[in-house]
């Protein structure tokens, strides 16, 4: 087989059926399926609903013989998503990109906004129980998997409904300030995924400290493997170079928490973008 046509047959679709659906909320819903997956926290699937779209997502669940795709209900094809049953086919790609690199510290911080705990999960698991994990959400309803973790969670919400009043960068302010004030070590890492306007302040409250960081970014992507260019920001290709990115490449990446690109490739504010990915 020459090298064109393994390639082409790699990225075909891996038909799995879905083998249980968890509810989580008003909104969100988990599709596990009981197959192999070798994945690294942060990289991400293609997944193709037949005769529906193509979308990525990340693992939220994984187990040598079972992963799961959490699935918030937004738009056309996620609404199908959290409607199907056990039994129904569903087609994966991947997985696909740059994961986190993890590291073996109980100074670590996890800033998690709404979804965004959603790629972060897999990783929570894999990090010393004694890390910082910071957890936002617009309300408590849609706070994600509120007893997953044996491990202190920071729970905050737009509207107070539990725990701070206020933003997840609020509390990852105060956990430095403690640290500082105390004589404590600083943070090894601080990880962070939710929407944008979130992490390039998670990213700012790191530089301003002299923290580093790696943040999970989200981009339109149509091949999953670096081809088609869809998914471009400030010269990375998300799908291939990230989506996970360090202190490093984001202090390069002129695009974060500006503009993205659309299906078109039209660029737009990011406000617009998001606009658009939610329809």
């Amino acid at each position: 087989m020459n090298p064109d046509t393994k390639h082409r047959e790699e990225q075909k679709p891996v038909m799995i059926r879905v083998a249980e659906v968890q509810v989580h909320g008003p909104t969100f819903a988990t599709l596990f399926f009981d197959a192999p997956m070798d994945f690294s926290p942060g990289q991400f699937v293609m997944v193709w609903i037949p005769g529906v779209d193509e979308k990525p997502y990340t693992i939220s669940y994984h187990s040598p013989d079972r992963f799961g795709i959490t699935v918030e209900a937004k738009g056309l094809f996620s609404k199908k998503a959290v409607s199907l049953s056990p039994g129904d086919l569903v087609g994966f790609r991947g997985p696909f990109g740059k994961g986190f690199e993890i590291i073996s510290s109980p100074d670590v911080a996890v800033v998690a906004g709404g979804c965004g705990m959603a790629p972060l999960a897999c990783l929570v698991e894999q990090l010393d129980p004694k890390v910082c994990l910071i957890h936002g959400a617009r309300s408590k309803e849609f706070i994600l998997y509120p007893d997953r973790f044996e491990l202190d969670r920071r729970i905050c919400t737009d509207d107070g409904s539990l725990g701070h009043k206020g933003f997840v960068t609020d509390l990852l302010e105060e956990e430095i300030h403690t640290r500082t004030q105390s004589g404590q070590k600083p943070l090894d890492m601080v990880y962070a995924c939710g929407p944008e306007i979130m992490m390039h302040r998670v990213f700012e409250i790191c530089e301003d400290h002299g923290l580093p960081c790696q943040v999970s970014l989200e981009r339109y992507m149509r091949c999953g493997f670096g081809v088609c260019g869809a998914c471009v920001c400030g010269g990375q290709v998300v799908c291939s170079d990230g989506p996970v990115f360090g202190s490093e490449i984001l202090r390069t990446l002129e695009d974060f928490n500006r503009t993205a690109l659309l299906k078109s490739g039209k660029p737009v504010r990011l406000e617009e973008y998001a606009t658009w990915r939610c329809s």
